[in-house]
């Protein structure tokens, strides 16, 4: 009997504690269900106002000038002295580079002594011209005089008084005469002829002579105008040819820039300069500021573009011939143009009004940016669907979608 009741009670105690637990889970309250709500994302709003505005576009251009001067040799020579160095701002009149003059003082004495022989020989041509008119009037009177020789021995022939011999050497003479006579009257009319081409070889040697002057003079290279030195090719002691470029040099006030602008563009910009619009454009150096002008469009374009020209306003003292410089157009004004974050535009033409606590998604054209005031830039759109007031969601959403639900942060 006791055997039996150390069997049987473990196993009465496992079923009341069974039992116990099963009425104490029948009897516990009931829990209250949750219920799930929509969540709410917050983001920042901008209240929007419309009004007229003007894009800007972004360019990429380069310093030039149309009038880059190549000083140049103008005479085989050694350089002399180049007082200028790459880069450094000269006056006008400033010496840039000096020819060895030693080089050039023998063709110049050639050249003034082949003038001065041609002037000499003109004048013994003229002296030559006197002495044959004077000559020319003694010889006719000696054909005169031959003539009445002629006459006398055919008057004593024909009277039996001179023989055949005499009348033939004063026909000889005459003829002889009369052949010197030719011969000067021949000479008197070729000096017109000679006389032109001795002053041929005249004008020639002169035109030698100013050619040689010209080098002289040029080889002291000065500069025509205020300007910078682009590049020094030779110094002092070099041999150089004619025509060999020296060093190149360029006036400040003739800078431009040139930039490409792109094709999508390139009709408003070119309709905007034929109307007379200012196109005004800026640029940065150094921390400051220079404004520039499109003045004109490149009479040549490509598929990606055409190239326009802007002139400087203002000192161009910071920019340099070759700079690549960053610019800033501004392109003619556009109304009803609102100016939103970057982030607020998605897919690149939507952006999201907030209406009654949710995103409403609105098409918009993208203008082109425009700077806000500080150092950053907002994206100016527009769309006629967009009316002041509007609340415009500016937080980037990875899961923004037309009517999610959004809180606006004060």
């Amino acid at each position: 009997m006791r055997r039996l009741v150390q069997i049987l009670l473990p196993l009465l105690l496992l079923a009341g504690g069974f039992a116990a637990f099963k009425a104490l889970q029948a009897t516990r309250p009931e829990r209250p269900v949750a219920e799930v709500g929509e969540r709410a994302w917050r983001v920042e709003v901008a209240r929007i106002e419309p009004q007229a505005r003007a894009p800007e576009l972004v360019l990429y251009g380069r310093v030039e000038t149309a009038e880059l001067l190549r000083v140049a040799a103008s005479a085989p020579a050694r350089i002399a002295d180049v007082p200028v160095r790459d880069g450094e701002r000269v006056s006008a009149g400033a010496l840039l580079v000096l020819l060895d003059e030693r080089d050039l003082l023998p063709r110049r004495q050639q050249a003034e002594a082949e003038v001065a022989e041609l002037q000499a020989q003109l004048a013994s041509e003229d002296n030559r011209l006197a002495a044959d008119r004077q000559a020319l009037i003694e010889e006719q009177k000696l054909v005169a005089l031959a003539r009445d020789a002629v006459v006398r021995a055919q008057r004593l022939k024909t009277q039996r008084v001179a023989a055949d011999a005499d009348l033939d050497a004063a026909e000889e003479a005459l003829a002889r005469q009369s052949l010197a006579v030719s011969t000067r009257e021949m000479a008197i009319a070729d000096h017109g002829a000679r006389r032109q081409a001795l002053e041929a070889r005249l004008k020639r040697a002169e035109a030698r002579l100013a050619e040689v002057e010209l080098e002289l003079e040029r080889a002291r290279a000065l500069a025509p105008f205020d300007g910078i030195v682009a590049g020094v090719e030779v110094t002092a002691g070099d041999q150089v040819k004619r025509d060999e470029v020296l060093l190149r040099f360029y006036a400040l006030d003739r800078l431009e820039v040139r930039a490409r602008i792109p094709a999508p563009y390139q009709d408003e910009v070119s309709a905007a300069l034929a109307e007379g619009q200012v196109l005004a454009a800026e640029a940065e150096v150094a921390g400051r500021p220079i404004r520039l002008r499109l003045a004109r469009i490149a009479g040549q374009g490509e598929a990606s573009g055409v190239d326009g020209f802007f002139a400087l306003e203002g000192d161009p003292s910071m920019l340099r011939l070759g700079q690549m410089l960053p610019l800033r157009l501004t392109r003619p004004e556009r109304p009803d143009t609102v100016a939103v974050p970057y982030a607020a535009v998605y897919g690149g033409g939507r952006i999201y009004r907030l209406e009654d606590g949710r995103m409403r998604g609105v098409a918009v054209e993208v203008l082109g940016g425009v700077r806000n005031g500080s150092d950053s830039e907002d994206l100016l759109v527009r769309s006629p669907a967009l009316r002041a007031g509007d609340l415009i969601v500016v937080t980037p959403l990875p899961n923004a979608v037309d009517g999610l639900r959004v809180e606006a942060v004060q």
